[in-house]
């Protein structure tokens, strides 16, 4: 059919295991996928930013297009402009809406920008201008932990999409994923998420490279102080029961008992970033054009084991008046 007679079909891919299988063998069958969206919420494992171009150019060679798409925030009030979710808890001093058991990571930073870059795309306005919707492609599979997800999804009454499951269609599981990947000569994918995401498992926050677990502890640290129902970004602790890791419920605490990062480097972070970051940002909100939060958040990384140096790194307050 032609494309002009037919509903666009536009899918949000993850970048992980489901989602890329359903792409590859949604192509392989010669069905239509007129547009691929992947969301860029800044807090991606580095394997995800790695198979992203890959995967990407695989696409291209098969004549599909592809957009990585952004949150693009714009209300900041006295704090310092952020652009990823992590600059946003660390600007706001508090956790990830799934930490608290409100799913509203997905909705602000991956369904919102794909949904303001349809509303700018033509084969999408003509659907709707004529009355149609648009299918967008969800990469949910047939195994029981999507099932939840499904049954959610199927309730919503979506005014302008048609979501449509083929793993789901198809009876596929991960295994069936995983298979047909391998069979089209890609790298398998790693679980798509935020590295801090509240659903890791212990052996997932094991594998982040240090960095990464600086800025777990850190995004603890900086919310602690609001805190008071959950221990952490795991919520509340795992003691094992039916098979279970067990795990503490903040990752700070999982992260010192494993030895994933030093003892006083923890400590350290814990106790003076995040008063660093609050003088800065005081300082920020005088000064006449503020810094993006990304430079605080640069500068941390760079000091990496001499957090107690922050507040002397250099470049750190230029340009900026009321410094504390």
């Amino acid at each position: 059919m032609s494309p002009a007679l037919r509903s666009p079909v536009l899918a949000a891919w993850g970048a992980g295991v489901d989602s890329t299988a359903m792409l590859i063998e949604l192509i392989g069958r010669g069905e239509p996928v007129d547009q691929v969206l992947f969301a860029d919420v800044g807090a991606e494992k580095a394997e995800t930013l790695a198979f992203v171009p890959v995967f990407r150019a695989w696409l291209a060679d098969h004549g599909v297009p592809s957009e990585v798409v952004r949150y693009a925030p714009k209300n900041f009030k006295n704090w310092p402009p952020y652009r990823t979710l992590t600059e946003n808890l660390l600007t706001n001093g508090t956790l990830p809406g799934i930490a608290f058991g409100r799913g509203t990571c997905s909705q602000k930073w991956k369904a919102a920008p794909q949904h303001a870059w349809a509303k700018a795309w033509p084969p999408a306005q003509a659907a709707w201008a004529a009355g149609r919707k648009v299918v967008k492609l969800i990469g949910y599979d047939a195994g029981p932990a999507d099932d939840r997800r499904f049954r959610v999804a199927q309730a919503i009454d979506d005014p302008l999409y048609a979501h449509r499951y083929p793993l789901r269609e198809w009876g596929w599981t991960r295994p069936d994923s995983i298979a047909r990947i391998r069979r089209a000569g890609l790298p398998v994918p790693v679980k798509s998420a935020c590295f801090f995401c509240t659903a890791a498992r212990p052996a997932e926050i094991r594998a982040l490279p240090a960095e990464q677990l600086r800025q777990i502890v850190l995004i603890e640290a900086r919310a602690r102080p609001r805190l008071r129902h959950v221990e952490g970004l795991w919520r509340t602790a795992v003691k094992g029961a039916r098979g279970a890791e067990p795990r503490p419920g903040s990752m700070t605490a999982f992260i010192r008992q494993e030895g994933l990062l030093d003892a006083e480097e923890i400590e350290a972070i814990s106790e003076a970033a995040p008063r660093s970051l609050t003088r800065w940002q005081t300082a920020v909100a005088g000064a006449a054009e503020r810094p993006e939060m990304r430079r605080w958040l640069t500068v941390f990384d760079a000091f990496a084991g001499k957090v107690a140096r922050l507040d002397a790194a250099p470049g750190l307050y230029d340009g900026l008046e009321g410094r504390p």
